[in-house]
């Protein structure tokens, strides 16, 4: 997609009928980049990776509670397994 066909506004990214996520700028322990709404396992246990406003950083949403858990940093990605994203999953149907 040509980027000139994203539009920005207050800093967010779209296009229209597409759905644009951000890189979290972490990789799992398989070094596969995580990206916003993939789903990660770790301990076996499925989690959300979502973008927090009021503390303006990465968090895990547990995917059974939708409560969110932690923060999302390097340690906690380097110990997870992406498995999907979201909109790939059952849980989006």
């Amino acid at each position: 997609m040509k980027l000139s066909s994203i539009d920005c506004l207050k800093g967010e990214l779209f296009k229209r009928d597409h759905v644009l996520l951000q890189f979290t700028g972490h990789y799992d322990k398989q070094e596969e980049e995580i990206y916003e709404m993939d789903i990660v396992l770790m301990s076996s246990e499925k989690f959300v990776v979502t973008w927090d406003d009021e503390s303006n950083g990465w968090f895990l949403i547990d995917l059974k509670t939708e409560v969110k858990i932690q923060r999302f940093v390097k340690e906690i990605a380097d110990k997870s397994v992406r498995l999907c994203s979201y909109f790939e999953s059952d849980q989006n149907k």
